[in-house]
């Protein structure tokens, strides 16, 4: 609201500026009855010229730069600004005007402009450097700046004009020796990164602002869990903002998370290829309302789809991503529709109803113990609900149907993981038997998905523990859930059919490594504020994933975070001669068995 203020007050300024340069431009330009000639003159065309310099003014961000630290640069701005709409104006009048104005008056306008408009700021910036030096900050909080580059710089500009009654910036750490001791605003840089444990304690620092854009992912990683240790509010400025555009700021920083520690670098998207599949095209979205599938949604809807179908079964879920993305992109595009992909007969009037041409199967029993005592309802909806939307798609021509499955399906050990891996050879199979495109995207755990790890330990944590693992030397891979939609999106714009994409997810964390990083995040300490117990391997769980078995391999695509698995075709007919055993199912056992058959690799760990 002060920014806004502020900027309203310096537009106010410069009109007034304009008016009183024109005017007294004329009376030292002229003497004699030529003053009131030209002033005439001038008065008339006084609203165009207003108009004219206040929109160079804008373009030229003059309404948005941080006046309290200006210098040469903010200096230049006015000038160029002002020099652009005066030599505007003059052209424009020279072609449209119908009288004469006299080179010299421009240049005194110009001048008296550009010296009203520096005073103007210089001024402002007196005022509240003068106001702010003299307040009482005894009730702001000391924060440490990481990074004295123009982030950094910049980040502390906008704290000491704008949130000085909240913050104080008292040290800098950076890790380029050049700038050791110096003074940035009058803030010391006090050194690298092995003066921040030090620095916390001497200043008493509660906040930690991390303002190095450019960081790679590993030296983000590095950073975060350095400040951990400190049990201080670390908050970060993620990705790489435009400096010039003066874009650092408080609004920008957020706290740091876990996936800050997952030494992840951002995902090069061919975004071209992206669009040249979906862009224009009737998409369905099954499973619309869950993790995966609702940013599924968030991703699809910038491509500009013709038509988007939100389906899933539950109500709230769908209603949330319908609101969200009809506030952003309105409803035009946005059909949202309750269902299941069980129900053949309700899924045949969708395909009639809206003719999808691209299908993201995202829909999925995923919960692993829950899975491994309802065996029959992990089948019939991952496995027979995976076949009739499947089918549904050949039958209706649909050009490409990708479905999200996971690295549970590699040599499972559960009920969830080996209806994956069936879900997967039907795909295959229904590739060589219809014109459409059959595609597989298979990666591991997804941070903060509905059911991880994450929002459980979260709870926790917050409960004051414990925070229960399930084994100390259980591992999993991660990645976060846009960058995992992102490489769904990239994989079904690569696919030629029948592939099972396999996503690269780095190296995989330990659970009790992101349970402990988890409570430091959270300000507290590991095994002493908080405790780490530890329950036990539940059904169907492994100590460790993989993403791909024995008999698998991988061959290199032209994304580097995306391999395709190379895996033997499945014959349909065969498939269709397994999954029909199912029918016959009667006990639990029954259904493990006929899973056994399809799935070689599976096995149970849980019914022996």
């Amino acid at each position: 609201m002060r920014k806004y203020l502020l900027s309203a007050f310096f537009v106010v300024c410069d009109v007034l500026i304009v008016v009183l340069a024109v005017m007294a431009s004329v009376y030292i330009r002229f003497e004699g009855a030529a003053v009131d000639y030209y002033l005439r003159l001038v008065l008339r065309n006084l609203p165009l010229m207003l108009v004219t310099y206040l929109l160079f003014f804008l373009f030229f961000n003059l309404y948005r730069r941080i006046w309290r630290y200006a210098g040469i640069r903010e200096l230049l701005a006015v000038t160029g600004a002002t020099f652009a709409a005066t030599a505007f104006y003059a052209l424009a009048y020279k072609i449209f005007g119908h009288y004469h104005l006299p080179g010299s008056l421009l240049l005194i306008i110009f001048l008296l402009i550009t010296a009203g408009v520096g005073l103007s700021r210089m001024a402002v910036r007196i005022t509240m450097s003068l106001s702010v030096n003299g307040q009482n900050n005894t009730g702001s909080i000391p924060v440490l700046i990481i990074g004295a580059g123009d982030a950094g710089y910049l980040m502390a500009s906008d704290i000491q004009q704008y949130y000085a009654t909240e913050r104080k910036v008292v040290a800098f750490i950076d890790d380029d020796p050049a700038k050791k001791n110096n003074l940035i605003l009058g803030v010391k840089v006090i050194g690298g990164r092995d003066k921040i444990a030090e620095t916390v304690l001497a200043l008493g620092i509660k906040e930690i602002i991390i303002a190095i854009p450019s960081l790679s992912a590993k030296a983000t990683a590095e950073l975060v869990e350095l400040c951990s240790h400190t049990k201080v509010t670390t908050k970060i400025v993620p990705g790489i903002y435009s400096l010039l555009d003066n874009n650092i700021n408080m609004s920008l920083a957020r706290p740091v998370g876990v996936e800050d520690l997952l030494q992840r670098d951002p995902v090069k998207l061919d975004l071209d290829k992206i669009a040249s599949f979906l862009t224009g095209k009737r998409v369905l979205v099954t499973g619309a309302g869950g993790s995966i599938g609702s940013e599924v949604c968030r991703q699809v809807m910038r491509m500009k789809p013709a038509q988007l179908v939100l389906l899933g079964k539950g109500e709230n879920s769908i209603y949330e991503i319908h609101q969200e993305l009809s506030k952003l992109y309105g409803k035009e595009h946005l059909v949202p529709v309750i269902a299941s992909v069980r129900d053949e007969e309700r899924m045949t009037e969708v395909f009639d109803m809206f003719k999808p041409q691209v299908v993201f199967h995202a829909a999925a029993h995923k919960h692993v113990p829950l899975m491994e005592a309802q065996p029959a309802e992990a089948v019939s909806n991952n496995v027979c609900g995976t076949r009739r939307v499947a089918k549904l798609a050949g039958l209706k021509n649909v050009e490409i149907f990708i479905m999200v499955s996971t690295d549970k399906a590699v040599n499972p050990t559960s009920v969830m993981g080996a209806t994956k891996r069936t879900a997967e050879k039907i795909i295959q199979a229904f590739n060589a038997r219809y014109p459409t495109k059959y595609i597989t995207v298979r990666f591991g755990n997804v941070l903060g998905s509905r059911g991880s790890v994450v929002p459980l330990f979260k709870k926790q944590i917050e409960a004051g523990g414990p925070v229960t693992v399930t084994h100390p030397d259980m591992k999993r891979y991660f990645m976060t859930i846009p960058e995992a939609t992102q490489l769904i999106l990239q994989a079904g714009s690569m696919g030629e059919g029948g592939e099972v994409f396999v996503l690269d997810m780095g190296e995989p964390v330990k659970i009790v490594d992101l349970a402990k990083n988890m409570i430091r995040l959270m300000g507290h300490e590991p095994d002493g504020d908080i405790k780490i117990t530890f329950t036990g391997l539940r059904p169907g769980e492994k100590l460790f994933e993989e993403l791909l078995s024995a008999e698998e391999g991988t061959t290199r695509t032209v994304h580097e975070k995306i391999h395709r698995a190379v895996l033997r075709e499945e014959e349909s007919e065969r498939m269709k001669k397994l999954l029909a055993k199912f029918d016959a199912c009667e006990t639990d056992l029954d259904y493990i068995e006929v899973l056994q058959e399809i799935v070689p690799t599976y096995k149970p760990n849980h019914f022996a």
